[in-house]
């Protein structure tokens, strides 16, 4: 599913002010997040890990950024990787269910790849895929398309795109608590 991308210039959309409501979000609902990033490359954990109290929430983050290092640390296979590409859909939804399998305290992974440029070919350029998976639910996937054109301000669009699509997980109806 392609998601819009949220509006970078809107000071709510920040993903210091994203990372806050998200930890209170988890805190409500007793889940505990696990990431795999890759193009954002730790900067989702980082906004994560500034909020006080995000610890009792949130267990950590495998900066996954070389393919050599999806195999290693997440077991996605070499020929998925030839296959898919390590920015695709396919692999994000690999890389969340190998992170859950791997953290056994988190009940939640959310996991990113994409293109942030200069050097991406033209038709992925600017593209993320974004994995939320639940334990006990099915995984949500989004394809998003950035609206800013730099590195940098790519990287911080991306990672307020990935807080964000957590917290819309843990909006939807129907969400276990993870007390339940």
């Amino acid at each position: 599913m392609t998601t819009p991308a949220i509006d970078p210039s809107d000071d709510t959309n920040t993903p210091a002010a994203i990372a806050a409501g998200l930890v209170a979000q988890l805190k409500q609902s007793q889940h505990r997040l696990i990431l795999a990033e890759s193009c954002t490359c730790g900067a989702a954990a980082a906004a994560i890990g500034s909020i006080p109290g995000a610890s009792q929430v949130f267990c950590g983050s495998a900066v996954t950024y070389r393919e050599t290092t999806k195999q290693a640390w997440l077991g996605i296979t070499a020929a998925d990787l030839k296959q898919h590409t390590a920015e695709s859909q396919a692999i994000t939804n690999a890389m969340a269910t190998s992170v859950l399998e791997r953290t056994p305290d988190a009940t939640i992974a959310a996991t990113i790849t994409g293109h942030l440029g200069p050097d991406a070919p033209p038709a992925v350029d600017g593209i993320l895929f974004i994995a939320v998976l639940q334990r006990g639910c099915e995984l949500e996937a989004q394809r998003i398309v950035l609206r800013s054109s730099t590195r940098q301000s790519r990287q911080t669009e991306a990672t307020a795109n990935f807080l964000a699509a957590i917290q819309r997980h843990l909006s939807l109806p129907g969400r276990i608590p993870a007390n339940e």
